[in-house]
């Protein structure tokens, strides 16, 4: 098993998704200094930290350290639209699963 470095595990996270370390911040709730320095000084998240921060992402703990594992059983469709939906901030997650609702309606 590969060990994962958290602060780049954050430091990655953020950039997939298009998000500034304040974008992080407003999410799981830590203030942006506590963030920042914890970012740029290299100071490693405790556990509650780091539960905050995957709440933020939308994550799982899980998830958060099995950063590369694979999806199986998921069609390159649905993969790709999990990708996207990991991507998006909370409240555009909410809307989009609004959204998907919709459409399923629309079908039945």
């Amino acid at each position: 098993m590969k060990e994962i470095n958290p602060l780049e595990r954050i430091r990655r996270l953020c950039t997939e998704r298009g998000w500034t370390y304040y974008q992080l911040s407003k999410a799981s709730g830590i203030p942006y200094s506590t963030l920042n320095t914890m970012l740029h000084k290299d100071n490693m998240p405790s556990l509650p930290t780091l539960q905050k921060l995957c709440r933020g992402f939308g994550i799982s703990m899980s998830e958060f350290f099995e950063a590369g594992r694979n999806q199986q059983g998921l069609t390159e469709d649905q993969s790709r639209c999990l990708a996207l939906y990991t991507s998006l901030s909370p409240e555009d997650r909410r809307l989009a699963l609004a959204f998907m609702k919709g459409l399923a309606k629309k079908l039945n």
